[in-house]
């Protein structure tokens, strides 16, 4: 089912499938010249897409940005390694050599942007008067903090010369970008912290975000005051609905979590289970989802006696608030807060939670699996309880020494996380 989930969103045929929708078929035939960037976890096989469907004559420049090399790349492809989820120098390098290709657009031309999970971090570009270090040191804090993207994303483009709309402002010629959503809501301005879109936030949304996580004194002064300073009408804000400038911009989302759960539907389907989709997006606290998920799962009963089995599925994105010194990720968490009530179950059950880019939090793991004797073969083998690896935040620990991490590898595609639930 996990395997299904991905293969349904899959970057490359995602972004050759929307080139060949009507509107977007126009806006390619109409440009005389195509600059194409992908940025993002999935920049790989979306920058891979387009050459064959693209006229050739008219690829003018051609630039990947992604955290990690490429091989093989056709000739002209220039590929950028930067960083996530915090942004590096090459990070900033990376957004100033698409700047600069977008702002020597002529107004014939296009800016297609593939776009995906991770962008915000890859493509940087601190704006006036922030340093890279100080927008680092803030992205740290927020993510410590348990920032959800939204927020996360808001304090970003207000610390940004590039996104919240400011890539596109800066072009003459039109722009479209195809976007692989791995944000709650699917909404455009959030995936990347939206580039090429316009920004509904605020410099005063952005300065709340820094006092709800963690207070404005645990932030660069430099960024408190830019914050401030917009806040006041001192700095102009990022570009909003109705600017002009983003006149001639459109984006698409091309896909999401739905997709990931779609995909898991059809296989659990074709394997005899029936199906439960949790429509809500699963938010939160991961432990707290987790075990939120296993209750829900105990009250599912088959629509008649035949007796099949149950699949639950759910897709979201939870948070995990960093207290402790351990090692994992908010997938490894989800699972581990499933443990404690699938030992009072009733029924066989097994939950995993991955992350579909396959990189659960700093770990090589894509999340974890547990099952109904996770509890009793972790104490068999000495672990202590599943509360102490919370409390540590070292669900990566528990999980290792029990052969139950999910090691899928990078999947090259990103929409967020994925529950998968069985039950007897």
């Amino acid at each position: 089912m996990v395997r299904a989930a991905l293969a349904a969103v899959d970057a490359g045929a995602l972004v050759r499938a929307a080139l060949e929708a009507p509107d977007v078929i126009r806006a390619v035939r109409s440009a005389a010249a195509i600059d194409v960037v992908a940025v993002g976890k999935a920049a790989l096989p979306m920058i891979l897409a387009p050459p064959a469907a693209l006229p050739r004559a008219a690829l003018r420049h051609v630039i990947g940005i992604s955290n990690h090399p490429a091989e093989n790349l056709p000739p002209g492809v220039q590929w950028h390694v930067t960083s996530h989820p915090v942004p590096t120098t090459e990070s900033v390098a990376a957004a100033q050599a698409v700047l600069a290709i977008a702002r020597a657009a002529t107004p014939r031309d296009l800016l297609l942007v593939l776009l995906s999970g991770g962008a915000s971090a890859m493509m940087a570009l601190p704006a006036e008067g922030i340093s890279l270090d100080d927008k680092r040191r803030a992205s740290q804090q927020l993510l410590k903090s348990g920032a959800e993207v939204h927020a996360l994303n808001g304090v970003r483009k207000h610390l940004s010369a590039i996104k919240g709309g400011q890539l596109a402002a800066a072009s003459p010629g039109s722009v479209l970008t195809l976007a692989v959503s791995d944000v709650v809501g699917n909404e455009p301005s959030a995936i990347g912290s939206g580039p090429t879109v316009p920004d509904s936030t605020t410099f005063a949304d952005a300065l709340q975000a820094l006092e709800r996580y963690g207070g404005t004194n645990a932030y660069p002064p430099t960024v408190v005051q830019r914050l401030i300073d917009g806040s006041n009408g001192v700095i102009p804000e990022t570009p909003k609905p109705g600017d002009p400038r983003l006149a001639r911009s459109t984006a698409h989302v091309i896909g999401e979590s739905g997709t990931a759960v779609a995909g898991a539907r059809a296989a659990a389907e074709a394997l005899g289970y029936t199906i439960h989709v949790i429509d809500r997006p699963i938010t939160g606290e991961a432990r707290a989802a987790g075990h939120a998920l296993i209750e829900t799962a105990s009250q599912l009963r088959p629509r008649d006696a035949s007796g099949t089995p149950l699949c639950l599925l759910a897709a979201g994105e939870t948070t995990v608030h960093v207290v402790g010194a351990g090692w994992g990720g908010r997938n490894q968490e989800c699972a581990l807060g499933m443990v404690r009530r699938l030992n009072t179950f009733g029924r066989r059950a097994v939950g995993a939670s991955i992350g579909t880019d396959g990189i659960d939090g700093p770990t090589d793991a894509a999340g974890a699996v547990v099952d109904t004797t996770t509890l009793s073969r972790a104490m068999t083998a000495g672990l202590d309880a599943p509360e102490r690896y919370l409390d540590n935040n070292d669900s990566y620990r528990f999980f290792d020494r029990l052969g139950d991490l999910i090691r899928t590898g990078p999947t090259d595609t990103n929409v967020g996380d994925l529950q998968v639930i069985l039950v007897a």
